[in-house]
């Protein structure tokens, strides 16, 4: 599990291809490898991955063709930067959301303004994908733990604070920028709770008892 709370950027130093999936190297001076162990889980770009290997400054993991066919990871070129979070540990802190690792789908940066010192950003996502998304609610977006400020059908709009600019690689998003998109875990486990099973919480027992 993870927080969406990027503990430093990296860089993408290798990408190998090897019978379908790639083999990924990535730097990073943010961070103690040191202190790390082969078959630890690291998100990168908030998808959860394996280290298989360590360097001074990095590591490497394999992304499978699945991960490679529902995120942006594909996407990325040597030199890319990328926002890097070792998983949590039980007694941490929890400063963003409760964050799997586990991208839903592929989103798209449709708009970027200044607001003030902030910036404020659109992102589309797939329509089947649009119910997870609600004001106020939390988003997990390239591994950084955000609130929705506004849905508007399959679009809702983000407001990225300047600390968060800093230390994240929100600042290089522009228009047409892909992203990775987790949902809240919550919205997951809540449609599961009120789908078709005759047995299961349905959405008027819900509001029955004033959770809805």
């Amino acid at each position: 599990m993870f927080t969406g709370i990027i503990k430093a950027k990296g860089c993408i130093t290798a990408m190998e291809r090897r019978d379908g999936d790639v083999r990924l190297s990535v730097s990073s001076d943010g961070l103690s490898w040191g202190d790390y162990e082969i078959g630890e889980s690291i998100a990168v770009n908030g998808v959860c991955l394996t280290a298989i290997a360590f360097q001074k400054n990095g590591f490497d993991t394999d992304v499978s063709v699945e991960t490679l066919e529902v995120t942006a990871l594909g996407k990325l070129a040597v030199g890319a930067s990328v926002n890097l979070e070792p998983a949590v540990s039980l007694g941490e802190r929890m400063g963003g959301h409760l964050v799997s690792g586990h991208v839903d789908c592929v989103g798209c940066v449709t708009s970027r303004s200044a607001d003030a010192r902030s910036i404020r950003v659109t992102i589309e996502i797939p329509t089947e994908y649009a119910h997870y998304v609600a004001k106020k609610g939390s988003v997990c977006i390239d591994g950084v733990s955000l609130t929705i400020n506004k849905v508007s059908g399959n679009s809702f709009e983000l407001n990225i604070i300047p600390h968060t600019i800093e230390v994240t690689i929100m600042s290089d998003y522009a228009v047409g920028t892909v992203v990775n998109v987790e949902v809240d875990l919550l919205a997951r486990y809540l449609e599961r709770l009120i789908s078709k099973d005759k047995d299961a919480i349905s959405l008027d027992f819900l509001k029955a008892n004033g959770y809805a």
